[in-house]
């Protein structure tokens, strides 16, 4: 047995203990996607440097001690939860403990009837005729590893289901709350999003942690965009330095539909992000954004892919980094223009903050072009503060210390002043601001 398949043996024993209990099992169609990706788990293992996608970012911390599976009953406060809430956000709101879901820490109340919010694990044990030829097929043949095991021991999560011509005025959060168990937990959330036909609506996937303990959070998300849907997700990471999170975004865009998503990460000991975007449809876009904020030891890891299969699409990338400490960080882009993709619209940005000569970033734009008639761009920069900034604002009487804040902090703002929600943006802007005046008071002081 390679190291590589060893890696994954342990979590294949923990979790085929309990894999008699997970919902929807004797269903012919959803055992045979779960045996199909716990052959490939079991074949391959996890992701090791010794794969391409995965060249800069090792999964030993992983690995090493593998985690246990979670088990629905962890109980997390109330009032953790009132700690959370995004001021003015008003959202219909679904709360996962460890990955499962808790109906009395969530907020359904006045949801529309076109909008359905149910629990994975529900549909799976009473609907399932009704999500399973959705629930895989954005996904497709999974990536690595992590996404494998999502799928062979998929239990609970979110589905959000919009009706056509449905236009969603109050946002859904789906918060993610891990370290409620024990030390050493995996959660294994999945959530799969359905919008039909000219719908509307925004999606916010938050997640944090209730303790400092080690914990796996393993999150897949699939979307699924009808004619001239339209969707704003944001993806927020902001959990403890002990934990972990893998976590994949893959989605598929019909003709008109436009996905508007951000990506950002604030802490954690290693975060990986993957997204997978097709343009099916012709006149489809859309728009990845990404903020990384990276200090201490951490480890951020953000990779798409965004494939253009039709005519006529758009594809607009955007992901900033701030590095300080001995942080690393990867970004990994790939735009693949199909050769009937004609008339393609894509630009790819990844601008990266050095504040440390111990921080590192590792970047690679690729552009991968079958068409003739495109238009295309792509590139990438790593530096430190702009000197002559620096020097203008402290010759007007700014402190060094503020100046170098004022500038970080507008650096990192360029991503989150996008984001649709004016609430979302301030407490994403908040957040930003209050990590990196931390962390830049730490250096400081030091």
């Amino acid at each position: 047995m390679s190291s590589v398949v060893e890696n994954a043996a342990a979590y294949v024993a923990a979790q085929q203990d309990t894999a008699a209990q997970l919902p929807g099992v004797g269903l012919a169609e959803l055992d045979a996607g779960r045996a199909a990706a716990l052959e490939q788990l079991s074949r391959q293992g996890l992701p090791s440097q010794q794969d391409e996608d995965w060249k800069y970012t090792s999964t030993r911390s992983i690995t090493r001690a593998a985690f246990k599976p979670a088990s629905a009953g962890a109980t997390c406060p109330s009032d953790f939860i009132t700690q959370t809430v995004i001021e003015g956000l008003n959202p219909y709101r679904m709360v996962f403990v460890d990955g499962f879901l808790s109906v009395t820490l969530s907020d359904l109340e006045e949801l529309p009837a076109h909008v359905r919010l149910r629990s994975l694990a529900q549909v799976l044990s009473e609907d399932a005729t009704s999500v399973l030829p959705s629930l895989g097929q954005m996904l497709g043949d999974p990536p690595h590893g992590f996404a494998a095991m999502n799928s062979a021991f998929v239990a609970d999560g979110a589905v959000v289901e919009i009706e056509a011509h449905q236009h969603l005025e109050r946002p859904i959060e789906l918060l993610f709350v891990s370290g409620c168990g024990d030390e050493g937990l995996v959660s294994l959330p999945r959530t799969l999003v359905l919008m039909g036909e000219g719908s509307q609506a925004t999606i916010i996937e938050r997640h944090c942690s209730l303790k400092e303990v080690r914990s796996l959070n393993n999150s897949l998300v699939e979307i699924d965009l009808g004619k001239g849907a339209i969707l704003d997700y944001c993806s927020l990471q902001s959990q403890s330095d002990r934990s972990f999170h893998v976590g994949g975004l893959f989605a598929g865009l019909a003709e008109s539909a436009t996905l508007r998503a951000t990506t950002v990460s604030t802490s954690g000991a290693l975060v990986r992000n993957d997204a997978r975007i097709n343009l099916n449809g012709e006149n489809s876009t859309v728009h990845l954004d990404g903020c990384y904020l990276v200090f201490g030891r951490s480890h951020v890891d953000n990779h798409t892919h965004i494939s253009h299969n039709s005519a006529d699409c758009v594809s607009r990338e955007t992901y900033k980094g701030v590095l300080g400490d001995r942080g690393r960080a990867v970004f990994h882009g790939r735009i693949v223009v199909k050769q009937d993709a004609q008339k393609t619209d894509s630009e790819q940005s990844n601008q990266n903050l050095l504040l440390s000569e111990e921080a590192e970033i590792d970047t690679k734009p690729q552009l991968e072009i079958y068409a003739d008639d495109v238009k295309c761009a792509h590139g990438a920069t790593v530096g430190q503060l702009d000197d002559l900034a620096l020097f203008y604002l402290v010759s007007r009487g700014v402190k060094r210390e503020t100046a170098r804040r004022m500038l970080t902090q507008a650096f990192a703002a360029g991503v989150l002043d996008r984001v649709e929600s004016v609430p979302l943006r301030q407490y994403l802007q908040s957040l930003a601001s209050d990590r990196l005046s931390n962390a830049l008071s730490a250096n400081d002081a030091s």
